[in-house]
């Protein structure tokens, strides 16, 4: 065999091995499949914890039985994601290790389910919360509820580091979150409460925010859902109804089916900035019309992509389903605004930052007007993690 030909016989058979191994191992490029692999749905409440409570409805059975027929639900439409129950039967987990179990399995999203009560019987209605600082006292109320029940865990002042569920002053915790997932988790409980709204012809109680505890240590987009009050006799007979618990995680299931859509389609974002009418630059997908007192280009040539590997850093002010030109006018005189343009869904920033300092100083001055108002990092063009940026 000449040497050529044993050449050629050994770069085949390096070739066959690359790709056996890749076969066997997708993983083995490095990449990344984006979008939803694991689910954890949370039931709130269980065993010695009863939750609210009606005569013979019980929150805690009520709850358990729409976790499971969603994830059912997810896993009949979508057999390759993985559905994690915190809970399948009725026992006590305290919230720290509900969010654990998020953690640990690597969760892209998590969906805890609760049942309300009031004394007033006349209200009810269904609402959702993201995990941040109350904004007024009912919502305190229910954040103090749902976190009542680390009272029923052994050493709770240790774990929770002397958090009192019953004290407004140990919620000041939660007004210096990071706020790095709440777009998602507005994104998915805004779908929740239209669902709700127009499938299960629920009263919509809107999307809300509050600082739960069990929100608080997952790294993933939550939301947790408030399916209605046992405390208003229509919406108990609903919620203890077999077809009103079934329509219940259906909507739900809706919600999800809409943001798991929304969420792949992240690659399909464009910024557009106030000057419509400049060229606009092609980067890994994203479409930048770029105006020169922003960084998304070097000043004084609108025509220069911006370095690929830029980083920098701006402050999210809100997020609308509708299309707002980014001028001062609609903007409360804000003349630094960009936007990213989805299809369903449009996100609003103010300024372009080297340093994350920088943004927080802007995050101070522009949340006396957009209070909700956080930081966020981009790198090419594109929305990054701001917790992975200040772990490097």
């Amino acid at each position: 065999m000449t040497q050529q030909r044993l050449k050629l016989l050994l770069l085949v058979c390096c070739y066959f091995f690359a790709m056996h191994a890749l076969a066997a191992n997708p993983d083995i490029s490095g990449s990344k499949k984006e979008g939803i692999s694991v689910v954890v749905i949370d039931p709130g409440h269980g065993g010695r914890d009863l939750g609210a409570s009606f005569g013979n409805a019980v929150e805690k059975n009520i709850v358990l039985d729409i976790a499971l027929k969603l994830g059912t639900t997810i896993k009949d439409n979508y057999p390759d994601i993985k559905v994690v129950y915190t809970r399948t039967s009725d026992v006590f987990i305290p919230l720290y290790k509900r969010a654990d179990i998020a953690n640990k399995n690597e969760a892209d999203l998590f969906i805890s389910i609760h049942v309300n009560a009031v004394d007033a019987g006349s209200v009810q209605g269904t609402e959702t919360f993201v995990l941040g600082l109350h904004r007024n006292d009912d919502n305190l109320e229910v954040a103090k509820k749902e976190n009542a029940v680390i009272l029923l865990e052994d050493d709770y002042n240790t774990t929770y580091e002397g958090f009192d569920p019953n004290l407004p002053e140990s919620y000041i915790m939660f007004e210096t979150m990071q706020e790095e997932y709440q777009t998602q988790s507005v994104m998915l409980a805004s779908s929740i409460q239209n669902e709700f709204r127009n499938y299960a012809k629920r009263l919509d109680r809107s999307v809300k925010m509050a600082g739960f505890l069990v929100l608080r240590q997952t790294t993933m987009p939550s939301v947790l859902i408030e399916t209605g009050f046992i405390s208003h006799n229509n919406e108990r007979q609903y919620l203890t109804s077999e077809a009103g618990r079934t329509r219940l995680a259906y909507a739900i299931f809706r919600a999800f089916r809409d943001y798991k859509s929304e969420i792949e389609q992240r690659s399909s974002f464009h910024l557009v900035t106030e000057n419509n009418t400049n060229s606009a630059n092609i980067t890994n997908g994203v479409t930048n019309t770029v105006r020169s007192d922003l960084p998304l280009a070097k000043a004084g040539n609108t025509n220069q992509q911006q370095d690929k590997d830029e980083l920098f850093y701006s402050v999210q002010i809100m997020t609308l389903t509708r299309k707002l030109e980014v001028t001062p006018a609609n903007f409360k005189g804000e003349q630094n605004i960009f936007r990213l343009e989805g299809q369903n869904l449009n996100r609003y920033f103010s300024g372009n930052f080297k340093t994350i300092d920088e943004a927080k100083m802007e995050q101070k001055r522009i949340s006396t007007k957009y209070p909700s108002a956080f930081v966020v990092a981009f790198k090419n063009n594109k929305l990054i993690s701001v917790k992975k940026v200040t772990e490097h």
